[in-house]
């Protein structure tokens, strides 16, 4: 068993987690497992939390993920050929059965930095705390979906862009600039492309946000070209400087 000996109380208004991880998708979910069975008290916190784990494609049929990951874990005790839902839902138990993650289905609209932790406000009222906030919220920072000749304010099909939370970094004075992909449409699904904001090189120190000292950023939603394995690799990592981190905030 992993993370804390004996599980939380139920998180009430106020409570300060270690990490809150904005952002359910590989990056984001992977990190959020990796820190808490490390014994640290995250928050893993989606728009939809039945769009977890999900993967640009239909089914895992030639998916490579790093040996370790929470993801190689699922693929491999699951036929190779397994559609993306049933895929989903195994990566889901997954989680929720490891102890330290509180799984809350919300949507952050900004950050304010005080002293000793970061609040996170939301589009449903409630305000979140937690000592350090990692942003993995993929292609969905004022992300615009395109399908033929129709544009929605989406990151993926179905899927709302988070315009806020880009409003919200744009007035932290973070500079960001115009990135985008394409998904090859499958079955029933149309080819689309997405386009989104990234900030701009500069604007980070590996996983640091330059002008937000407890906020960093992870996978998709920051510059550069990604794969699903460069992604759980760069979760790995960043789970290792956060304890490292929170660790040196405890012993100063």
């Amino acid at each position: 068993m992993f993370g804390p000996v004996s599980p939380r109380s139920r998180p009430q208004p106020g409570h300060l987690y270690d990490v809150a991880v904005v952002g359910a998708g590989l990056a984001g979910t992977e990190l959020a497992w990796r820190l808490a069975r490390a014994g640290r008290d995250v928050l893993l916190v989606s728009q939809a939390l039945d769009h977890l784990g999900n993967l640009y494609q239909p089914t895992t049929q030639g998916v490579t993920f790093p040996p370790g990951s929470l993801f190689e874990e699922v693929r491999a005790a699951l036929h190779p050929d397994t559609d993306g839902w049933t895929f989903h839902r195994h990566l889901k138990a997954r989680v929720e059965e490891t102890t330290g993650i509180h799984l809350l289905q919300s949507t952050v609209t900004a950050l304010d930095e005080e002293d000793t932790h970061v609040v996170l406000s939301t589009w449903e009222g409630p305000k979140l705390h937690a000592r350090l906030c990692v942003l993995a919220v993929g292609a969905f920072l004022k992300g615009r979906l395109l399908v033929g000749d129709t544009m929605d304010e989406a990151g993926r099909l179905s899927e709302v862009a988070y315009d806020f939370l880009a409003d919200d970094l744009t007035a932290s004075g973070i500079w960001l600039t115009g990135s985008e992909r394409r998904a090859e449409g499958e079955g029933v699904e149309p080819p689309y492309e997405v386009r989104f904001l990234t900030p701009a090189p500069t604007e980070l120190d590996g996983f640091r946000v330059n002008r937000l000292e407890r906020v960093r950023m992870l996978g998709q939603c920051t510059p550069g070209d990604h794969t699903y394995a460069s992604v759980l690799h760069d979760a790995a990592h960043l789970a290792d400087d956060l304890s490292t981190d929170l660790n040196g905030e405890v012993n100063a």
